[in-house]
C-alpha cells in the first residue's frame, strides 16, 4: 500500500534530521487542526557535548525556556513531527525544508538550497538573522557606529529579528500554497508597515527580504510628518528610496489602498484595530499584527457575567482579561473574514510583555455558523462592542 503524500514528506525530514553533521536546525510551529500540542513552539538542533554530539530540545512556557538534549538516534524527532503541529522548518547544510499542513492534512512543500552553518556550542549566542554593524541598523539608531546593537536598543533589536522569524516561514508558505503570489522584481510583494514610527521594523523586512532574493517594495505609514521626513532622508541616504517610502497618515485615512502583507509592532491600543481594520478592508493576503496596550474593552467591561467577577474584583486580573477578549474577538472578526488566524508567542516575555502575535493568512474560507454565533455569543455576553467591528462593518 503507497503511503500518503505527509507520511512521505515526514520521512523525508526524518532522513535529514538523522544526519547531525548536516544537521543545522529544526523548528516545529503552530497547530494542525483538531490536534492539540503539548508545546507552543520546539526547537531543535545539534550541539557538541564532551561525550559526542547530541541534539539539544527546546521549549518556552512563556515564562522560561526548557531544554534537554539527546543523542542522536534517541531525539524524539519522528514522534515530535507528528504530534500535532502545523509548521516544520528543517534547515540544515545544503539548505532547507520548510512544511506547512493545511486543514484537511496534506502538506505543502517549500524545499530551498543554500549554505548554513552549524552552531555547535552548547550555550551559544542565537544566529542572528540582522548583522548588527549593517548600515541601515546604523542609520535608524539601533547599533552605533562601531557597529554594535546599543544597550538601550538590545530589546529592540530583538523583537525586530524574531518578528522577521516568523515573517519569512509564514510568507513562504503562503506563497507556496497559492495565497500570495510569487513575486517578481517586475511584479514585487507590497508590504505596508501601519504605525511604522521609527520604521525599525519596516527597514529590517525590506533589507532581510531582499538580501534573501524576495523582490519587495515597502510603504510605512505614521502619522508623524517628522518620522516621514527621517525615514525618507535615511532610505535616500541608504540608496533604497525606490523600494522603501514612507507617508505622514492617519492609518484610518492613508491613501494606500492595497498590499499583499499587512504588519504592525505595537501600534497603541486602537491603532492596533486601525492596522488590523486596514488589512481585512485592503484584502491584504497576509497579516501580522503584535498588538500593544489594551484600554478599548477593558473601559467597556462595565456588566461582569458571573461568576467572572472572581477574576475581574482584581484590578490587573481585569487588564489581563481585557488583553485576552480583545485579541480574541479581533481574531475572531479576521476568521470570520476569510481568514486563518492564529496567536503565537514571537519573542520571550523578559524583553517584552507584548509578545503575543496574531499570525493571519487570507484563504478566502467561508466561516462556519458556529464561528458567528461564538462570536455574537460572547458580545452578548460581556456587553462589548470592539473597536475593530466597527471599522469592518460587522
Amino acid at each position: 500500500m503507497s503511503q500518503s503524500p505527509l507520511e512521505d514528506t515526514f520521512l523525508e525530514c526524518e532522513a535529514l534530521f538523522a544526519k547531525p553533521d548536516s544537521l543545522v536546525r529544526v523548528v516545529l510551529s503552530g497547530r494542525r487542526r483538531n490536534m492539540q500540542t503539548e508545546h507552543e513552539r520546539i526547537d531543535m538542533r545539534p550541539i557538541a557535548l564532551k561525550d559526542g554530539l547530541h541534539i539539544q530540545v527546546s521549549h518556552s512556557d512563556g515564562r522560561q525556556m526548557t531544554t534537554k538534549n539527546y543523542k542522536p538516534a534517541d531525539a524524539p524527532f519522528a514522534q515530535l513531527i507528528r504530534s500535532g503541529y502545523a509548521n516544520v522548518l528543517l534547515e540544515h547544510t545544503d539548505g532547507s525544508l520548510s512544511l506547512r499542513i493545511t486543514k484537511k492534512g496534506e502538506p505543502l512543500v517549500h524545499r530551498e538550497i543554500s549554505q548554513n552553518e552549524q552552531d555547535l556550542a552548547h550555550d551559544r549566542s542565537k544566529s542572528r538573522l540582522l548583522d548588527p554593524s549593517d548600515p541601515f541598523l546604523i542609520a535608524i539608531g539601533i547599533s552605533d557606529s562601531d557597529g554594535k546593537v546599543k544597550p538601550s536598543k538590545s530589546d529592540k533589536y530583538l523583537q525586530v529579528e524574531e518578528f522577521l522569524r516568523l515573517l519569512v516561514p509564514t510568507l513562504t508558505s503562503a506563497i507556496s500554497a497559492g495565497h500570495i503570489h510569487k513575486p517578481t522584481e517586475a511584479n514585487p510583494l507590497t508590504i505596508v508597515d501601519l504605525g511604522c514610527g521609527h520604521a525599525y521594523l519596516t527597514f529590517a523586512a525590506h533589507q532581510y527580504l531582499r538580501s534573501q532574493s524576495i523582490p519587495v517594495t515597502v510603504i510605512g505609514i505614521d502619522v508623524r510628518s517628522a518620522a516621514r521626513d527621517r525615514n525618507n532622508e535615511i532610505a535616500q541616504q541608504l540608496g533604497i528610496s525606490t523600494t522603501i517610502e514612507f507617508r505622514a497618515e492617519e492609518i484610518a485615512d492613508t491613501t494606500l489602498k492595497s498590499a499583499d502583507i499587512a504588519i504592525a509592532l505595537h501600534a497603541c491600543d486602537t491603532a492596533t484595530d486601525d492596522a488590523i481594520g486596514w488589512a481585512i478592508n485592503s484584502d491584504a493576503r497576509l497579516a501580522l499584527i503584535a498588538p500593544c496596550c489594551h484600554h478599548d474593552i477593558q473601559a467597556q467591561m462595565n456588566e461582569i457575567p458571573e461568576p467572572w467577577s472572581l477574576i475581574t474584583r482584581n484590578g490587573i486580573m481585569k487588564e489581563r482579561l481585557g488583553d485576552l477578549l480583545t485579541d480574541a474577538l479581533r481574531m475572531q472578526i479576521m476568521k470570520l473574514r476569510g481568514y486563518r488566524v492564529e496567536a503565537i508567542e514571537f519573542i520571550g516575555g523578559e524583553h517584552t510583555p507584548r509578545n503575543l502575535m496574531i499570525r493571519a493568512v487570507k484563504t478566502g474560507a467561508a466561516p462556519d455558523a458556529s464561528e458567528e454565533r461564538k462570536y455574537d455569543e460572547m458580545l452578548n455576553l460581556w456587553k462589548v462592542k470592539p473597536a475593530l467591528a466597527t471599522l469592518v462593518n460587522r
